[in-house]
């Protein structure tokens, strides 16, 4: 989700501070995109350009409230309405490090996938212990967004045992296509 059309979303429920959608747009994802104040002002001096939200008055410290415009309604109820598209995956940084490690000579890969599939079961253990607490079951959005990360972390793991699976298949495939040399003996023609 990207924060252009985040803000808008959290907008439509009634106008808001800068300050005070950064905060919940983290508390609604999780914290799993954690924003910074400056990239929420940015963002919304953009939308307001594009006409998307406007000023909805300012309080005494002159701080700005923003509220959504009847085109920024429209944009987020087709973004609710339309697929998120997946033609144009996002880097994955363990697919690319193992991509360019089984390239290199001398990477122990076993060492390398098991290493990550220890980390990635940790990290899965976090997020199953995280949906036990009482707070992750009286927020659907929280829960959701963790749901999505067990989800993902559990696929990470497969993915990783088909990895294993897959070097060690390249490996014996190697052997067979090039058997070590049998030394010769002195003298021997052949």
């Amino acid at each position: 989700m990207s924060i252009k059309r985040g803000l808008p979303t959290l907008l439509v429920e009634g106008p808001r501070y800068g300050a005070e959608l950064k905060p919940e747009f983290e508390r609604r994802t999780g914290g799993t995109w954690p924003l910074n104040i400056g990239q929420v002002y940015t963002t919304l001096a953009r939308l307001q350009r594009d006409g998307l939200v406007e000023p909805a008055g300012e309080d005494e410290p002159r701080r700005p409230r923003y509220s959504v415009t009847e085109h920024g309604r429209v944009e987020v109820a087709a973004w609710f309405a339309e697929p998120v598209r997946r033609d144009a995956p996002a880097r994955d940084e363990l697919a690319i490090n193992l991509a360019l490690a089984v390239s290199v000579p001398g990477v122990d890969m076993r060492a390398l996938i098991q290493t990550q599939r220890a980390a990635s079961l940790r990290v899965l253990q976090d997020y199953t212990r995280l949906k036990r607490e009482p707070a992750a079951a009286d927020d659907l959005a929280w829960t959701l967004v963790l749901e999505s990360l067990l989800f993902n972390a559990e696929a990470e793991i497969r993915w990783l045992d088909h990895c294993e699976a897959r070097v060690a298949r390249a490996a014996e495939d190697r052997a067979i296509a090039a058997p070590e040399a049998v030394p010769m003996r002195a003298g021997a023609r052949r």
